[in-house]
């Protein structure tokens, strides 16, 4: 293993260079699935040839020469098309699609994660031939002098000057300027003049900046544009100025036509050029942190929050002012930190909805259906934990909807619909939850047929009464599907089940809707973070719980009269308003006799309103998770748990699991007294 004061300085950048086209990659496959809908748009080839071009120079800089040639034969294909020789038709979208996956493919194989297929290259980069009418190489040598200019009548050859200067993290970034040199001479003739007035004494340089600067005279057929996408990666941290040279340099080529060597200045629309980037002060607005490093960090401040519980602890036990008026200053600025930290794991859900444009359209494209996915709410921010997880089951969901839901056009056009189907995403915050939404405008959930295949697969009895929620409920059950032959696409029965694992595992809920030849609806109920949130700690004899503060409502006293005027049954009348009740004491089988006051902590359930009853509420609670680990990963109706400041562990509960839980113990027979539950808090004896 080579030694971290030996490793490759460049190996840092390459890194970068990795990570950064992977998100380019994001917007190349954005820019060509919106290209197929409208190919008119100029707009959209230009985000293409740009997202392109980055990936080429970039690769090309850090050394990663095949992919870079590779990707340059599909540049100059939309460069064809941005200059109106060539069309964008289906074909040559499908095509760029599957150069993309190469990419992705030849980016893993450099970061040790597989190996791309070269066979694959050159298939893709002959049709690629085909389709241009031009001959395209797999080969990454570049060539060091630019091809002869061909005359042709239609363009001119002009001349322009270029004056271009490094700023001090060019070098720092890894870039190489000669090998922009080298790209430029490809557009065509280039003198080049080296300026070295910047050089400092020797005793004064700097190894990682670099001095030189070059002045320029190109003549060649190729628009400013052109010239200026050759720097459009490292624009920000050079001085760069590329103007029409009135001066027709020796040797220039002219074309026998009357049109003027001296190119039209097309209007500018960006920034003025000679800018210096690294002049203004706040040079960088943003910076790249790895993934692990920023989930160390939450770990520690979640540290530090249960470390500033057990000063608030002490601090009372003291009764010390100056102990006391510490304590709540470190509160002030933990609670701050603990925000700041939590909302720089907050990212926009825009990314993992855009990449499934691709899934909708090769999809359709196989199953023969016309299909348009539509997003809202791509902004909504969730915790990057949670983020990362949903791939799976959106995905999921979405091949189900295309297989099983939507129908083929001539099928939809007979029911009076459009031939044309609708796949909705959406994203929208909940109080402390995130509502993610996955509907289609299909044919909906045939209930007599799930209920059917339910009652052959011995998931229900024939004469079981189920309401509608439960026989959709029934479809995330492990190996259900109502599919009469298994396809590539679904029908194992493995789909819904891998859905409903990953949202459990998020500490999620799903819900599902739908009505015969309108569509259906799943929505999935996540929290907005995995790791700190905002809890009310209650008290139940020696144990202690957390309820999610977002969740609660209001705190009510329960008394032995109020018990009594109920006649037994778990029911408290809340300003007129019936609300039932789950006694905690009684569903953790918690034996010892109940104070003469109780307390209701009254929260918002997805089957409405229901109450907790505990025997004292101590406070607001800034709630450190921490899992339960595996041997506890069945326990449906614990969130997690938190240490307090003394010490002592507090589960934390789901008030939605623990509703349902209640509510099919009860449809089961048995009286709510413990006996069903496998769940004991720390401390309690059996």
């Amino acid at each position: 293993m080579e030694e971290p004061s030996k490793a490759n300085p460049l190996d840092k950048y390459k890194q970068a260079f990795q990570e950064e086209a992977r998100e380019v990659l994001v917007e190349l496959e954005t820019a060509l699935l919106e290209l197929n809908e409208d190919r008119g748009d100029k707009e959209l080839v230009g985000r293409a040839f740009r997202a392109l071009h980055t990936i080429k120079g970039s690769g090309a800089m850090f050394g990663f020469d095949a992919l870079a040639a590779f990707t340059h034969n599909l540049e100059t294909a939309f460069d064809e098309v941005r200059s109106g020789r060539l069309t964008v038709s289906p074909e040559l979208v499908d095509l760029s699609l599957a150069a993309l996956d190469q990419i992705k493919a030849m980016l893993e194989e450099a970061a040790g994660q597989g190996a791309a297929e070269t066979t694959a290259s050159a298939g893709i980069l002959a049709k690629l031939g085909r389709l241009t009418g031009k001959k395209v190489a797999l080969s990454a040598e570049t060539p060091s002098s630019p091809p002869p200019l061909p005359v042709v009548a239609t363009r001119t050859v002009g001349q322009w000057r270029i004056h271009f200067f490094p700023g001090p993290e060019l070098l720092r970034n890894g870039t190489n300027p000669l090998l922009l040199l080298r790209e430029l001479r490809q557009l065509g003739s280039l003198k080049v003049t080296a300026s070295v007035a910047a050089v400092p004494p020797i005793g004064e340089l700097d190894p990682e900046r670099c001095y030189i600067g070059w002045d320029m005279v190109m003549t060649t057929q190729a628009p400013r544009d052109a010239i200026r996408d050759v720097f459009i990666f490292v624009e920000d941290c050079c001085e760069l100025t590329i103007e029409p040279d009135s001066v027709p340099a020796p040797g220039a080529v002219q074309l026998p036509s009357p049109a003027v060597a001296t190119p039209k200045v097309p209007e500018e629309k960006r920034t003025s050029y000679g800018r210096r980037s690294y002049d203004t002060a706040n040079n960088a607005s943003s910076i790249r942190v790895a993934a692990a490093k920023l989930d160390q960090f939450v770990n520690l401040v979640g540290e530090l929050v249960t470390v500033q519980a057990r000063l608030g602890q002490v601090s009372t036990v003291r009764d010390d002012p100056e102990v006391t008026a510490v304590a709540e200053e470190i509160e002030r600025l933990t609670s701050a930190l603990r925000e700041n930290s939590m909302s720089i794991r907050m990212l926009p859900i825009r990314a993992t909805f855009e990449r499934f444009r691709r899934l909708v359209h090769d999809l359709a494209r196989d199953l023969h259906k016309e299909v348009e996915l539509t997003i809202e709410g791509a902004d909504t921010e969730l915790d990057k934990t949670v983020i990362d997880q949903l791939n799976d089951p959106l995905m999921h969901l979405i091949r189900n909807s295309m297989d099983h839901g939507i129908e083929s056009p001539a099928v939809r056009l007979a029911a009076g619909k459009r031939s044309s189907a609708t796949i909705h995403l959406s994203a929208r915050h909940s109080g402390a939850s995130v509502l993610i939404g996955v509907s289609d405008d299909g044919a909906g959930i045939n209930v007599g047929a799930v209920r059917a295949r339910a009652v052959e697969n011995g998931l229900v009895a024939t004469d079981a009464q189920l309401t509608e929620s439960e026989i959709f409920s029934l479809i995330l059950a492990p190996g259900f599907s109502t599919a009469k032959q298994v396809t590539d696409v679904s029908g194992r029965g493995v789909g819904m089940d891998v859905v409903r694992r990953s949202v459990e595992a998020l500490r999620g809920t799903i819900d599902i809707t739908s009505k015969p030849g309108v569509g259906t609806s799943v929505t999935l109920r996540l929290p907005l973070t995995m790791a700190i949130i905002d809890g009310l700690l209650v008290r139940i004899e020696d144990s202690y719980f957390v309820l999610p503060l977002a969740t609660t409502l209001e705190c009510i006293e329960l008394t032995r009269q109020d018990v009594e005027k109920a006649n037994g049954k778990h029911v408290a009348n809340v300003r007129g308003e019936i609300i039932p009740y789950i006694r905690l004491r009684e569903y953790f089988n918690i034996q010892t006799d109940r104070p003469q006051r109780e307390q209701i902590m009254v929260a918002e359930t997805e089957q409405g309103r229901f109450g907790f009853v505990v025997d004292q509420v101590l406070g607001d609670h800034q709630t450190v998770i921490k899992n339960l680990g595996r041997f506890y990963r069945h326990v449906q109706v614990i969130s997690g748990a938190t240490i307090l400041g003394n010490g002592t562990v507090a589960l934390i509960l789901d008030p939605h699991r623990l509703v349902q839980d209640a509510i099919r113990t009860m449809s089961r027979g048995p009286r709510m007294d413990g006996h069903a539950t496998r769940v004991r808090p720390p401390g309690v004896a059996g």
